[in-house]
């Protein structure tokens, strides 16, 4: 019986996994669940940020489901309900509050943009981004506007006063030749995927003038989430690299948060493909297929 599967989930010693419960069940379209997963939660321990969390993963589920309505509702009841934390409390004194208030407002811009409205879908966007650029979810933002408007315009340029690798050359000196930014992290996973599907790019198309750059940046921590100096940090960068980007290594790799705060990647990897004119062409959070690459460089070859 459902009320059965609530209350065994729900246990006090299993309140901790408001979110991940609620994100399974929203998987599975049960959004049924899900509600009854949060509502039980509020009533034994009210409003928490992980209950926010939890209630943008409906958000975000409803929104894959092409569910628009429903969507909209749980991000604007996130949205309303972490406003009400924020009186209280900073953004940022609480993971669970960024996260929940970041896909929020993504999912009301995809939704927007879903019904066809994306002039109205970055208004709102560049709204928030104004009303919270100096926090955390600065570069969520941008990625949404950036998903949404920046193909087909000039690629911004690099920060690229600090790298690893090769001496970086501005992107405005590399017109002519197609260029594919590869943002990643040193802790990503799904980054070390793309690197031998990147390297086999660079044989392929090195005769045609392909360049990468790999932008990365500082995140405060190495193995283990232990804390890190820069300096540690930044020797710790350049061991992840030697280890799992052997196939890239002269690659240039600029290390500059304002890069990933521009590009608005906020997802590891990012792939950036920039035209032989410096146009973006393909603005894609997350990984990309051989194929998917294959088809994006031959597009603009």
């Amino acid at each position: 019986m459902r009320w059965l599967a609530v209350f065994l989930i729900l246990t006090p010693a299993a309140y901790s996994d408001i979110v991940a419960d609620v994100r399974a069940a929203s998987a599975k379209g049960d959004f049924l669940l899900g509600d009854s997963m949060i509502n039980s939660y509020r009533g034994k321990r009210g409003v928490t940020p992980e209950m926010l969390e939890a209630l943008s993963w409906l958000a975000r589920g409803a929104l894959e489901l092409k569910q628009l309505d429903r969507a909209e509702g749980y991000a604007r009841e996130t949205e309303t309900q972490v406003g009400a934390q924020l009186k209280r409390r900073a953004l940022d004194s609480d993971p669970h509050l960024a996260m929940a208030l970041g896909a929020a407002i993504e999912v009301q811009a995809q939704a927007l943009a879903l019904r066809g409205a994306r002039s109205e879908a970055e208004a709102l966007l560049r709204k928030d981004l104004l009303k919270y650029g100096r926090t955390s979810l600065r570069a969520r933002i941008q990625k949404n506007i950036n998903v949404l408007s920046l193909v087909g315009k000039p690629a911004p340029p690099l920060d690229e006063r600090e790298y690893l690798g090769s001496k970086p050359v501005a992107l405005s000196a590399l017109q002519g030749k197609p260029v594919l930014l590869f943002f990643w992290a040193h802790w990503c996973g799904d980054c070390k995927g793309e690197e031998p599907l990147l390297a086999q790019l660079r044989r392929e198309y090195s005769a045609k003038g392909l360049t990468i750059i790999a932008p990365t940046q500082r995140y405060g921590y190495v193995s283990g989430g232990q804390d890190a100096t820069p300096p540690q940090e930044l020797q710790y960068i350049e061991a992840v690299r030697r280890q799992f980007y052997a196939d890239l290594i002269d690659v240039p790799v600029p290390v500059s948060e304002e890069n990933f705060r521009l590009y608005g990647a906020s997802t590891t990897p990012t792939l950036v493909l920039i035209d032989r004119r410096g146009i973006v062409r393909l603005y894609h959070p997350g990984a990309m297929l051989m194929d998917e690459l294959r088809a994006a460089l031959n597009s603009v070859l």
